[in-house]
């Protein structure tokens, strides 16, 4: 009895390592084990790493957690265009102002680096020797350099280029460039200046329905409409007769001492960072512009011609177009690059986040793993949002059913 007990015992045990045998020949299973095995391995690596750098933090007397962000930053912003700042502000809000400051250079970058990369890459394809040349020129100059070089170079040169501030360049007693920077007028944040800022939205959304109405009867009927003047009359116009209307209040820059006070304040290093980032960052989207240009169909550009289009019709309506479809995907990443680079800008003292933040803050309190995590949290979350609206935009550009 005892004998065929352990013979079923025996046989149990045959018949197991027999199934787990064969399952670890079976190549899925085996993957699937490989990657549990990964997993756990990172995991336990990870789990090791914060533990001992929890238990050297708390050796080293050194504070944790986010209650920084609440003390008072006690350091002044020279970049600061909408949020109120002071030395005795939080350092949270310097957190904000550093974020606003990387989002106003990152856009202004795009905007200017998607203009000058259309122009050069068309420019590229031109029968003009001279214009084709010098768009080659220029590209091979500057994006075959540093930009790090390049920002400093800029920055050397607008320092040298404008007066000092009581020599400033004057436009109608109301803005002031110089060395130091551009100022503007500066709106009076109540209630008549809302009004104005309501009736721009409002613009935006009227123009943005009567274009799509435009849009849709162009696919049904043919017939287009031209939708500038209601862009000219809804989204400029209309805010400037709100302002007039309601008589918004202005605060003007005012020379007091070596420098203005008042009004906005776009510094001479904020114009040497935006410019040297589009100069930059067109050139790649120069090159995405040109592949995708030469990437249309030869027939389609006969089409064109055949059916009596100018070179600059046909380029705007049959060529541009396809050729955004592929130019597009290489663009999205040469705008991620460009906000990314941004953070070069404690080369010339821009106070966006990386020089705000993970300069200034991480020196007065030194809780750098917070900061860090932050600032990178930050970034990671402009270049998804950045890449999210892209790809919307890229997929509405692809040919339908395709």
């Amino acid at each position: 009895m005892a004998n065929s007990s352990v013979s079923h015992f025996f046989i149990k045990v045959f018949f197991v390592f027999t199934k787990l045998k064969s399952l670890l020949y079976n190549n899925e299973v085996r993957a699937i084990l490989f990657q549990i095995l990964a997993v756990v391995v990172i995991a336990y690596f990870a789990y090791q790493a914060f533990d001992n750098m929890m238990l050297n933090i708390e050796q080293r007397g050194i504070r944790s957690g986010f209650s920084f962000l609440n003390d008072e930053a006690g350091f002044a912003v020279n970049d600061n265009f909408f949020l109120e700042y002071s030395p005795a502000s939080t350092n949270l809000q310097a957190f904000y102002v550093g974020i606003v400051n990387t989002l106003i250079v990152a856009i202004t970058g795009i905007f200017l680096a998607s203009i000058i990369g259309l122009i050069v890459g068309i420019s590229r394809l031109s029968s003009n020797y001279l214009i084709r040349k010098m768009a080659t020129i220029y590209i091979e100059i500057f994006r075959n350099i540093p930009i790090l070089l390049q920002i400093l170079f800029w920055y050397s040169i607008a320092l040298s280029a404008f007066p000092s501030p009581k020599n400033s360049i004057n436009f109608f007693d109301s803005i002031f460039l110089n060395s130091r920077g551009l100022y503007l007028p500066k709106p009076i944040m109540d209630g008549q200046f809302y009004f104005v800022v309501a009736s721009l939205i409002v613009g935006i959304v009227s123009y943005i329905f009567i274009k799509k109405r435009s849009d849709k009867k162009h696919d049904e009927t043919g017939i287009k409409t031209n939708t500038i003047p209601y862009f000219l009359g809804l989204v400029l116009l209309l805010p400037v007769v709100v302002y007039f209307i309601f008589g918004v209040q202005l605060e003007y820059p005012v020379l007091k001492g070596f420098n203005f006070r008042g009004g906005v304040d776009l510094s001479i290093e904020f114009f040497a960072l935006a410019f040297s980032l589009s100069i930059y960052t067109a050139t790649y989207i120069a090159e995405a512009i040109r592949s995708g240009v030469e990437s249309v169909d030869k027939g389609q550009k006969e089409a064109a011609a055949a059916l009596g289009l100018k070179g600059s019709w046909a380029m705007r309506l049959i060529i541009l177009p396809q050729a955004l479809r592929v130019a597009i995907p290489p663009i999205i990443n040469q705008y991620l690059n460009l906000t990314k680079n941004s953070s070069l800008a404690a080369a010339v003292g821009y106070t966006e986040l990386v020089t705000i933040f993970s300069g200034t803050v991480l020196n007065v309190v030194g809780q750098a793993i917070e900061i860090i995590m932050l600032t990178m949290l930050v970034y990671l979350t402009i270049s998804l949002v950045i890449s999210l609206i892209l790809n919307i935009f890229n997929k509405k550009m692809q040919i339908k059913g395709g």
